[in-house]
C-alpha cells in the first residue's frame, strides 16, 4: 500500500508543476515587459531633455553670471557686482590656486569626462552618514561651471530634467574644451562675494594683489569663496571665513598640494592678515546707488521670495521704477532744512519713507526708504511696520468695513458724545487736541457727527466707537459695530495681517508700502493689487517670468466709493471742520487723503502736543502716496516734531504734484457707481448704496439744528456738521428733515430702532 501510494505521488509531482509554470512564466514576462517600456520611456524621455538643453556657447562660458535690474524705459539702474570682474588667462592663474580650487571642488576633475559617478555616490552616502567626505557635493567642477552658465538656482528649476540636460552639456563641454581651459572659465565666472566675480578680480578686491602674490592661507580664503560668499565674506563673518579657509587648506594637504604640517602652520593665521580695509570705488558706487537704494532692495527681496539667486543667476530684471519720479522724491526728501520745495526739515536726523503705487496695476513706482543714508540696502523705512499709522488707518480698518458689513451711508451719525473707555482698563481716550481726555464735542457742541465729517476731522471716539461699539441706543442696547474679527478679515483683503487689539481703531503697526496698496483700492474700484515692483525675470536661458500683480477684490464698488468720497472732504472741508490740507487742493486734479499723528505716551517727557510719528497717504486715479516722517530713536530727540506739523502733507504735496504733472496723468474726478445713489443731506452732498437697507439711531440725538461752535459764532459753519434726522429716503434724491426729537429707521415705517441694531461681533 505504501508503495502504491509513493507511485501515486510521484506519478503527480511532475504534473503539479507543469501546472504552475506557465503563470510564473507569464508573471515574469509581464513584469519584464514593464520594466522594459518604463526603461524605453526614462531614455527617450532622457535623450530627448538632452536633445533640448540649452546651447552653451564660448560667450556663454566666458561671459559674467551678474544680474542686472532695469526700470520701466529699459534703463540699467543697478548691476550685482558693478562691472567689477577682470578675465584672467589660463597662465595667469598660478598652480597654487589652481590646486586649491581642484582639492577643495573637484579632486577626481582630472579623471573624469564631466559627471563623477563616483562622486555623486559618494556625496549621497556622505550626506546620509555625516561624513566629510561629502564636503565636495555631487558636482564637478564642469557641472558647475554649466550651472553659472546656463541655469538659474531657482527652486522651480531644480528638477530631474535640468539634472539631465547639465550632466549631458557637461560631458558635451568635456570634449569641446580642455581641462585647463575649463578650470580657467570657472575660476573666471564664479561669484566672490562683495559685487566682485572672478578669482582675480577677487584677489585685487580682498588683497590689493595679483594671483602670484598671495599667500596659501589668502589663496585658500579665495579657493573657499564661492560656495557661500556671504556666509564666508571675510568682512561680514570672519568665523565663517576662517572656517571655510581651514577647510581647503586642509583639502589641499589631503590632495598633496600641501603638507599637514604646513596646513596646521598655515590655519594658524589670522584671517585678517593682508584683508584689505577700505574700498574707495565701491564707495563712489554706493553713493551713485543710494537714489534707487529702497527700490532695489525691494526688487532684490522679490526675486528672493522666487528663490533665484541674484549673484550667480544672471538675470535680466525689469521692473516697474520710473526713474523720473524716483530722483524727485529722492530729491525732495533729501533736501536740506532750506530748499527750493518750501519744506521745513528740522534737521537732518529726521528720517521719512515713502512708496508711490500706480492704483491701476499695483507697480510700485517709485519708493524711498530714508532720508540721509549712510550705507545700502540697511533697514528700508518705506517697507518696516514698526510704527503706528496713527489715524491713516480709520478709513482701513473703521468706516470702510462699517459701510462694507452695515451699508452705512457717508451721513451716518456716529457717537462722540463722550470720552471712549477702553474695555476692561481705566483708560480713556478724546479727540485729538482735546485735554482731559474729553471727545471733541466738549468744544464743538456736537455730540453726534456724521461719518464723512468724524473721518475728516479725524475723530478719534466715533472711530473708537465704530471698531469696538460701546456707544447706547436709546433702547439701551449697543449700536452696531465692526469687531475685530470682521475688520481684521477687511484688512486681509487689503494685504495687511495685524493682530487687532483695544486702540487698533485709532492706530496699528503699518509700512508705507501697505498704505499705498490698500488706499489705491479706493481709488480703483475696490480692487486690491498686491505691490509690483518687478514686470519681468528673464534667465540665462531665455525663460521669461511675468511677475506682474494680479488683483482681487477686496470690497464693493460702492464701499471704495463712499470712502473715496470722504477722503475729498479731507482737502474740501470747509473751515473750522479742516485740518488746514485745504491748501493743497489743485484744480487739475481730484483727490482724496487721510492724514495720521502718533502722539508721545503721556508717561513721556516730551508729551504734550508733540509727535512722534507723522502720516499723510493719499491718492488720485494716477497714484496712491504714502508718506511717513519721524525719528529712528523717538524717545532721545530733544527738540519733537510738533503735532500740528504738516511735514508729510507738504511732501506729498510736492510728488503728487510731479506725478500728476509728469506724461499727462490722469487727475478726473470719479464717476458715481451705479451701486451708489447721490442724495442732498444736511447742505451737502453725500452718498448711499442704493437701494439698501441700513440704520441711522442717533439721527435724533442733536438737539437743536445751529449748535454755535466754541469760539466762533458762525451758526452756518456749525450746521454743516451737525446732524439732522431724516424721514426714509423716496425714490428722489431729496430728504426732509423731521424734528429733532423723532428717531428714525432707514426703510422702516416705524420711528423706533429695531432690534437688529444689536449686532454682535462676527
Amino acid at each position: 500500500m505504501s508503495d502504491q501510494n509513493l507511485s501515486r505521488t510521484n506519478r503527480t509531482h511532475p504534473k503539479n508543476k507543469k501546472a504552475h509554470h506557465p503563470l510564473k512564466k507569464r508573471i515574469l514576462y509581464i513584469t519584464a515587459s514593464v520594466i522594459g517600456v518604463i526603461a524605453i520611456l526614462v531614455i527617450s524621455l532622457a535623450a530627448y531633455w538632452s536633445f533640448t538643453a540649452p546651447k552653451v556657447t564660448n560667450a556663454g562660458l566666458v561671459g559674467s553670471s551678474q544680474s542686472t535690474i532695469l526700470d520701466k524705459d529699459g534703463n540699467t539702474v543697478w548691476t550685482s557686482g558693478n562691472e567689477r570682474r577682470e578675465i584672467a588667462r589660463q597662465s595667469e592663474y598660478p598652480s597654487n590656486m589652481k590646486n586649491a580650487v581642484v582639492a577643495i571642488e573637484d579632486r577626481r576633475f582630472y579623471k573624469h569626462g564631466g559627471v563623477d559617478l563616483r562622486r555623486i555616490i559618494g556625496a549621497a552616502f556622505a550626506n546620509l552618514t555625516g561624513s566629510s567626505l561629502g564636503l565636495q557635493g555631487g558636482s564637478t567642477l564642469t557641472q558647475q561651471l554649466i550651472k553659472q552658465t546656463a541655469f538659474s538656482s531657482a527652486t522651480s528649476d531644480q528638477t530631474i530634467k535640468r539634472k539631465i540636460q547639465e550632466a549631458w552639456m557637461s560631458i558635451k563641454v568635456e570634449k569641446q574644451y580642455s581641462k585647463a581651459q575649463i578650470l580657467t572659465l570657472y575660476m573666471n565666472k564664479v561669484y566672490m562675494g562683495n559685487g566682485v566675480y572672478g578669482m582675480k578680480t577677487a584677489a585685487k578686491f580682498y588683497f590689493n594683489k595679483n594671483m602670484d602674490e598671495l599667500s596659501i592661507p589668502q589663496t585658500a580664503l579665495i579657493a573657499g569663496l564661492p560656495q557661500s560668499p556671504s556666509g564666508y565674506d571675510p568682512y561680514a563673518n570672519p568665523s565663517g571665513a576662517k572656517y571655510r579657509r581651514d577647510q581647503v587648506l586642509d583639502a589641499m594637504a589631503a590632495y598633496g598640494t600641501i603638507s599637514k604640517s604646513d596646513a596646521a602652520t598655515y590655519k594658524a593665521t589670522a584671517i585678517d592678515d593682508g584683508l584689505v580695509s577700505e574700498h574707495p570705488e565701491k564707495d563712489v558706487e554706493a553713493e551713485n546707488e543710494k537714489i534707487s537704494d529702497a527700490y532695489i532692495s525691494s526688487v532684490l527681496a522679490q526675486v528672493k521670495k522666487q528663490k533665484y539667486d541674484i549673484n550667480r543667476d544672471g538675470l535680466t530684471i525689469k521692473t516697474n521704477l520710473d526713474s523720473d519720479v524716483q530722483n524727485k522724491a529722492y530729491d525732495i526728501i533729501n533736501s536740506s532744512t532750506s530748499n527750493t520745495y518750501g519744506i521745513a526739515y528740522p534737521d537732518d536726523e529726521l528720517q521719512a519713507a515713502v512708496t508711490i503705487t500706480d492704483p491701476k496695476t499695483g507697480d510700485v513706482i517709485a519708493q524711498i526708504g530714508g532720508r540721509n543714508q549712510d550705507s545700502l540696502q540697511g533697514l528700508n523705512l518705506a517697507t518696516s511696520t514698526q510704527r503706528s499709522g496713527g489715524s491713516t488707518v480709520k478709513p482701513l480698518i473703521d468706516y470702510a468695513p462699517a459701510i462694507e458689513a452695515f451699508n452705512w451711508p457717508t451721513y451716518r451719525a456716529v457717537d462722540d458724545s463722550a470720552s471712549f473707555k477702553y474695555a476692561g482698563t481705566n483708560l480713556y481716550v478724546g479727540d485729538a487736541g482735546m485735554t482731559n481726555n474729553a471727545p471733541y464735542s466738549k468744544q464743538s457742541g456736537q455730540s453726534y457727527v456724521t461719518m464723512r465729517n468724524a473721518l475728516s476731522r479725524s475723530l478719534n471716539v466715533p472711530a473708537l466707537h465704530t471698531l469696538e461699539g460701546q456707544s447706547t441706543l436709546p433702547s439701551g442696547e449697543k449700536d452696531e459695530y465692526v469687531g475685530y474679527k470682521r475688520a481684521g478679515k477687511f484688512l486681509n483683503k487689503l494685504g495687511i495681517d495685524q493682530k487687532l487689539t483695544g486702540g487698533s481703531a485709532i492706530g496699528f503697526n503699518v509700512s508705507t508700502e501697505q498704505e499705498a496698496a490698500a488706499f489705491a483700492a479706493f481709488a480703483n474700484g475696490g480692487t486690491y493689487y498686491k505691490p509690483s515692483y518687478i514686470k519681468t525675470v528673464t534667465t540665462r536661458e531665455g525663460k521669461v517670468e511675468n511677475m506682474t500683480s494680479t488683483g482681487s477684490k477686496a470690497m464693493k464698488e460702492s464701499t471704495a466709493f463712499m470712502v473715496n468720497s470722504m477722503l475729498q472732504s479731507v482737502f474740501t472741508a470747509k473751515a473750522p471742520w479742516n485740518l488746514g490740507f485745504n491748501k493743497y487742493v489743485h484744480s487739475d486734479y481730484t483727490q482724496g487723503a487721510k492724514s495720521g499723528t502718533v502722539a508721545y505716551p503721556s508717561s513721556s517727557k516730551l508729551a504734550g502736543n508733540t509727535a512722534q510719528d507723522l502720516w499723510f497717504t493719499g491718492f488720485t486715479k494716477s497714484a496712491s502716496i504714502s508718506v511717513w516722517t519721524g525719528y529712528d530713536q523717538p524717545m532721545d530727540v530733544t527738540t519733537p516734531l510738533s503735532a500740528t506739523s504738516q511735514l508729510p502733507s507738504e511732501i506729498y504735496d510736492s510728488l503728487m504734484q510731479y506725478v500728476m504733472d509728469k506724461n499727462g496723468s490722469d487727475g478726473s474726478d470719479w464717476s458715481v457707481p451705479s451701486s451708489v445713489s447721490k442724495v442732498n443731506k444736511y447742505g451737502q452732498t453725500e452718498y448711499e448704496v442704493d437701494g439698501a437697507d441700513f440704520n441711522d439711531p442717533f439721527a435724533n440725538r442733536v438737539a437743536g439744528s445751529t449748535t454755535a461752535v466754541s469760539g466762533s459764532a458762525s451758526s452756518s459753519i456749525a450746521q454743516s456738521s451737525t446732524i439732522y434726522t431724516t424721514t426714509t429716503r423716496t425714490t428722489t434724491t431729496q430728504q426732509t428733515t423731521t424734528p429733532a426729537t423723532t428717531s428714525s429707521n432707514r426703510n422702516a415705517t416705524t420711528s423706533t430702532v429695531t432690534s437688529n441694531n444689536n449686532v454682535k461681533e462676527p
